[in-house]
């Protein structure tokens, strides 16, 4: 399948969670399909960029180890995703990154995910919980940043610092988590 093709593939996906994972299977089925996602995952003013975000998610959450050769490109271009419904879906795998990458079982993923990487990853999660975002990406971010943060105490006080700040403007959601996550960083400093 061309990339072309793949793209009107793509631009004809419903929200609805079996189709996302039916294009997220067959991606996974051919994997030489990945990069092509990746390709129109980064088109950042196409709204066919989120459809391919979500098959995206669904991919890395079945299998996270696909985006490993492309730690490069997609952690560079991490910055340019700015559409909500592409946001959202792109957190929820940076989250899935930061979680493989701290497992306790040792993994491909922690040999491939380089300090620049982690940086550039850091760096998109602060800028997705200062900027107006909704809470899901919100909320994959600041567990993200809390992982990455555990090699890295700046992160942490940074977290720290704007999770008390919005904490009475957010919402419930945004609340609850918010409190967890600054539970988890007052524990981790003793």
């Amino acid at each position: 399948m061309t990339s072309e093709q793949l793209y009107k593939e793509i631009s004809n996906i419903s929200a609805l969670r079996e189709n996302r994972l039916r294009y997220a299977n067959m991606v996974l089925n051919d994997m030489t399909l990945f990069p092509k996602l990746i390709d129109i995952l980064f088109m950042v003013d196409d709204k066919v960029s989120c459809r391919a975000a979500w098959v995206f998610e669904f991919v890395c959450t079945k299998y996270i180890y696909a985006i490993i050769p492309y730690l490069d490109h997609f952690t560079t271009h991490l910055k340019s995703i700015h559409l909500d419904s592409a946001v959202r879906p792109v957190a929820k795998v940076c989250e899935l990154i930061a979680t493989t990458y701290y497992s306790k079982t040792p993994n491909t993923l922690q040999k491939a995910l380089s300090p620049s990487h982690r940086e550039l990853i850091v760096e998109a999660c602060f800028d997705w919980m200062i900027s107006d975002q909704k809470v899901a990406p919100k909320a994959y971010s600041m567990q993200t940043l809390f992982l990455l943060g555990k090699d890295n105490g700046w992160i942490h006080d940074e977290l720290a610092l704007i999770l008390e700040q919005d904490f009475q403007k957010q919402s419930a959601g945004f609340k609850a988590r918010a409190k967890r996550i600054l539970h988890k960083i007052k524990k981790n400093k003793k």
